[in-house]
């Protein structure tokens, strides 16, 4: 709503002061019909010419932005030495200065906008000074308007560079949105797949694999009474079944984590991570006897912390430790960076740093596990997380 208040003024501007230029040309215009012969028709000339060239803007306007610099330059080159020769001859095209110093403001860089205003107000104080004599009002007036349009196009500038600032930050906040959109529908897919994956694993799976002890257990007991061939070949059903199942489930985590959560996270730090001037040691054990919507977590995690390292720690190397033991799983992320003090994170609350832990501190929440950060100015960051109670797949 702010951005488009904003145009909304721009365009307002913009229009006023095409509207104070006509209005002044055609003053002039009425001035120089009022003087007769003989500068009548030069200053008629001059007049038309003025206004030709000021429409000429509206091709500048249209050059690339690699030349409109320079067409900007020559066109109000051409605009001020048509209106100094009307000047010589009309003296109320001395108001005319007044919409030139905007264009000044507006289409010159810092200083030569200011400058040009100045030399425009000398021009105007000297060319009314030969037509009626110097006095404090002709030497006044102009000094005045230089001043009033030297604080307004001060004002305007600074109000396109907010309007422009906001529409960077706007642009990037519809971009981050985006991406925050697409990250969250991946990850609701990643989710239900292993949510999916524990299902078809829990049940399923699990349903197979004692079916399939089961019959071998029945075959074992007596293998040569009647049946028993039906015994076995049902037994191998239900073990190409769980064999299928089981490939079911692989193919339900994610592709990242294909070769299990080492090889994923290797391949991160040498192809990712490194590209940033990050190294980062590995230190998995494998093969990983965890269920797999655990290594999702644990690999997303790792990505998360290693993402937030990049960012804002500045730091050379890291290390990122998995250790496993009764039912419990403990990852551990160290860096040797710039460090923080997490405490002021509850006031940084759009911080990106601060939104990555607070994602990190939800996904393990999900977990049921527990999350430990602790980092300090200087001292390198580590985030730890444990997670209990857990089985083996």
């Amino acid at each position: 709503m702010v951005h488009r208040d904003l145009t909304r003024v721009f365009l307002v501007l913009r229009i006023g002061l095409h509207v104070l230029f006509v209005a002044l040309l055609a003053l002039v215009v009425v001035r120089v019909v009022l003087l007769g012969a003989p500068l009548v028709w030069p200053g008629l000339v001059l007049a038309v010419l003025l206004g030709l060239v000021y429409l000429a803007g509206i091709w500048v306007i249209h050059v690339p932005a690699e030349r409109r610099r320079l067409a900007s330059v020559l066109w109000l080159a051409a605009l001020s030495a048509i209106w100094i020769g009307l000047l010589f001859l009309v003296p109320e095209a001395a108001y005319l200065v007044f919409p030139l110093f905007f264009l000044y403001l507006h289409l010159l860089p810092m200083p030569y906008g200011p400058v040009a205003v100045l030399v425009a107000t000398a021009v105007s104080i000297v060319a009314l000074g030969l037509h009626g004599g110097f006095s404090v009002g002709g030497v006044v007036g102009p000094l005045l308007g230089a001043g009033v349009a030297l604080l307004i196009g001060l004002g305007y500038q600074e109000l396109a560079r907010d309007a422009a600032e906001r529409e960077a930050l706007l642009t990037e906040l519809l971009a981050t949105q985006d991406r925050l959109a697409a990250s969250e529908r991946e990850q609701g897919m990643l989710e239900e797949r292993a949510r999916l994956a524990r299902e078809i694993h829990d049940t399923v799976a699990q349903s197979l694999s004692s079916i399939q002890m089961l019959l071998h257990a029945a075959e074992r007991a007596d293998a040569d009474r009647p049946g028993a061939e039906h015994l076995r070949l049902a037994r191998e059903t239900a073990a190409a079944s769980l064999a299928d199942t089981r490939r079911f489930i692989r193919e339900l985590a994610p592709p990242a984590l294909d070769e299990g959560l080492h090889s994923a996270l290797v391949r991160l730090a040498e192809r990712e991570w490194t590209t940033d001037g990050l190294r980062v040691q590995v230190d998995v054990a494998e093969p990983l006897e965890l269920p797999m919507h655990v290594q999702t977590a644990f690999l997303r995690i790792a990505q998360s912390t290693l993402a937030n390292v990049v960012k804002h720690a500045s730091a050379t190397h890291a290390t990122i430790a998995l250790e496993t033991g009764a039912n419990e799983a403990r990852l551990t992320v160290t860096d040797d960076g710039v460090g923080f003090d997490p405490t002021t994170l509850s006031t940084r609350a759009g911080a990106s740093d601060s939104f990555g832990l607070r994602a990190i501190a939800e996904r393990v929440e999900q977990l049921g596990g527990e999350l430990e950060v602790t980092s300090a100015a200087g001292a390198g960051t580590t985030v730890r997380v444990v997670v209990k109670g857990l089985g083996t797949e």
